[in-house]
């Protein structure tokens, strides 16, 4: 369980800096072209990796639901979206606006079992902590 937490942070890390980091590539070079140069460089280093470690399962992937194959053309979408709205309003504010989009269609994903997912009960709680997030966003942004 600490593992995970820990690879949790480290991811929420890593997405900010590659927004702020494609949203400067952005600047000087366009939106899809740097989306393609990260998607292709990520797709290089995932390829070095893969021979690394050899984690492929052919027969596995032959049997999941090839619409799920879509995460790349949502990684896409990401990608462009984080940069538009890095651009625009900031790290900060972006990712805050991230963060509850995420946690409401996480939550929403669960909530109604879509796309394999273990359905769970709601939760007032859960509801009450992305109102919370909110908040902090409106007193994270409140000037004096």
């Amino acid at each position: 369980m600490f593992i995970s937490i820990i690879t949790a942070l480290i991811s929420g890390i890593l997405m900010s800096v590659q927004g702020v980091f494609n949203t400067r590539v952005t600047e000087k070079s366009g939106v899809w072209f740097t989306s393609s140069i990260v998607h292709f460089i990520a797709f290089i280093c995932c390829l070095g990796v893969l021979l690394f470690v050899r984690d492929a399962n052919v027969e596995g992937f032959k049997t999941i639901n090839k619409w799920y194959l879509l995460g790349g053309v949502l990684g896409a979408g990401i990608t462009y979206t984080v940069v538009v709205s890095m651009a625009k309003l900031g790290p900060s504010y972006a990712v805050m606006l991230i963060l509850i989009a995420q946690m409401t269609a996480a939550y929403l994903i669960e909530l109604l079992g879509w796309f394999g997912t273990e359905k769970v009960n709601f939760m007032w709680t859960k509801l009450v902590g992305v109102l919370i997030m909110v908040g902090g966003i409106i007193v994270f942004q409140w000037k004096k």
